[in-house]
Order: structure tokens, then C-alpha cells, then sequence
């Protein structure tokens, strides 16, 4: 039986100029990070997001929240460690996921293969496809306020 899910995060950048950035599981030290409860990566918030629509576990917020203090500057890569083991507690495994970043900055094209690998590797080893737009100047990715992404995932219940 497979499942699908999809999920979306978007964040606006940060007024601290000393706010890391953090997107794909990756640290981009020459940006200004996002406002965010967690470290803001939109890329692993929305993968999460479409993984729990998946399996039918809630979302981003009901896992890791504002209401939860233990995850106040979580990491990407923790919420999606995290995410894998309640998908896979609840009898699924990931078939693969993709994620498209919205944002003028940063470029991920030099560090796709980065960040591939630090998200897949996030999610024990799942296929994870990564890609990335601009909005030509729509709307608030485009006129350089925030990141969004957008993630879907196929799952399917384990054996």
C-alpha cells in the first residue's frame, strides 16, 4: 500500500544579521538565517510535513511545535531523524521524497549534491530529489523576504 503526502514551510529572513542560515541540512555561513521556533530549514520542515501527511501523523506543528521547548533551535536534520522514526513506528517506509526550495538566496545549485546527501542521510539512506526556483519577483520569495519549499513523499507500508 503506498501513501503520498504533501508539505510546505516558508519563513521570512531574519532582522539579526547574526542568525545562521540553515536550508537542505546544510549551514550557509555567508546568509542571514529565517525566524523560526526551530533552526528554520524550510527544505526539511516541508520533507517532514509531507512525510506525517503521509502516514497520517499530524504535522510539523503537532510533532515539534512552539508548544514543545524541547525543540527550540532543533537542527533540520534532528525533525527529520525524529520524523523517520515515527514513520517508521507507524509501519511505513520512505520510497522517496522531493523537495523544491522557493527563494531568490541561497543558489543550491553548487551544493545540490550536499544537500541530497545530508537529507537522505538525515532519512536513513531514502531517495531524496532536491530542486530549486525563483518566482521572478512574486510575491515574498521573490521580492527576497523569506523562503518556502514545497516537499511530497511516497511511502508505503512495510512488510
Amino acid at each position: 500500500m503506498y501513501r503520498t503526502g504533501i508539505g510546505v514551510d516558508a519563513h521570512a529572513f531574519s532582522l539579526e544579521r547574526d542568525r545562521p542560515m540553515w536550508l537542505a541540512g546544510l549551514h550557509w555561513p555567508d546568509e542571514i538565517g529565517v525566524d523560526a521556533h526551530s533552526d528554520g530549514d524550510v527544505a526539511a520542515h516541508a520533507i517532514c510535513d509531507a512525510l506525517f501527511g503521509a502516514a497520517g501523523l499530524g504535522d510539523l506543528g503537532t510533532n515539534f511545535g512552539v508548544s514543545r521547548p524541547e525543540y527550540a533551535h532543533a537542527s533540520g536534520a534532528q525533525l527529520l531523524a525524529e520524523t523517520l522514526a515515527l514513520v517508521t513506528k507507524a509501519g511505513f517506509t520512505i520510497a522517496n521524497v522531493s523537495v523544491q526550495v522557493i527563494g531568490n538566496r541561497p543558489k543550491l545549485g553548487s551544493r545540490r549534491s550536499e544537500a541530497i546527501q545530508a537529507l537522505s542521510h538525515a532519512l536513513g539512506g531514502a531517495d531524496v530529489s532536491l530542486t530549486a526556483t525563483t518566482t521572478d519577483g512574486l510575491g515574498f520569495t521573490g521580492e527576497g523576504k523569506g523562503l518556502a519549499a514545497i516537499a511530497s513523499a511516497l511511502i508505503f507500508k512495510a512488510s
